[in-house]
């Protein structure tokens, strides 16, 4: 099932969020700062020791002061015409998260908008490939709960109308 909340992602109670993150790993703004403060700061040491992290890949830290009890960390590509790889560095970003969960055995992970804050991705999109790309996974992974969780009300427009996301 997918479902559609909008909301602070970093009070979902579930196996993982999303973070949307730089490729450093050691916070930022937006929803990968929040993240970074509401998990405390064992999140930031821990994070240290990973390396960084790719465009389009993904790592996988424990949650810490948050309800959820993973944080997936994904890189979201920068926007720059269209025409330079960002779908598929995009679209490689929400399967690899995904892909991530599926490993750890996690039953239900929740996405922000990745890549449309200062990364500049179009928000319509972007939408539009986290939905496609959920929808692909949940085709082979019927078990998994996958939740866009939105923060504004541009984005919440943009998904409730795609069809068979559950309003929550």
């Amino acid at each position: 099932m997918i479902y559609l909340t909008k909301g602070d992602i970093t009070l979902f109670d579930g196996d993982a969020i999303v973070n949307a993150a730089n490729e450093r790993l050691l916070g930022g703004g937006g929803v990968d700062g929040a993240i970074h403060r509401a998990a405390g700061r064992e999140l930031y040491e821990y994070c240290k020791t990973l390396g960084g992290c790719k465009t389009g890949q993904a790592k996988i830290t424990p949650g810490y002061k948050l309800k959820a009890k993973h944080i997936i960390h994904t890189v979201g590509p920068i926007y720059k015409d269209g025409n330079s790889g960002e779908p598929e560095l995009l679209r490689s970003a929400y399967q690899n998260s995904l892909k991530l969960a599926q490993e750890h055995n996690l039953k239900s992970i929740a996405f922000p908008n990745i890549s449309t804050g200062v990364y500049g991705y179009p928000k319509k999109e972007a939408a539009q490939i986290a939905f496609e790309t959920a929808q692909d996974f949940l085709k082979r992974n019927a078990d998994m709960e996958i939740w866009f969780y939105v923060f504004d009300n541009e984005n919440f427009e943009l998904y409730k109308d795609f069809e068979g996301i559950l309003l929550q």
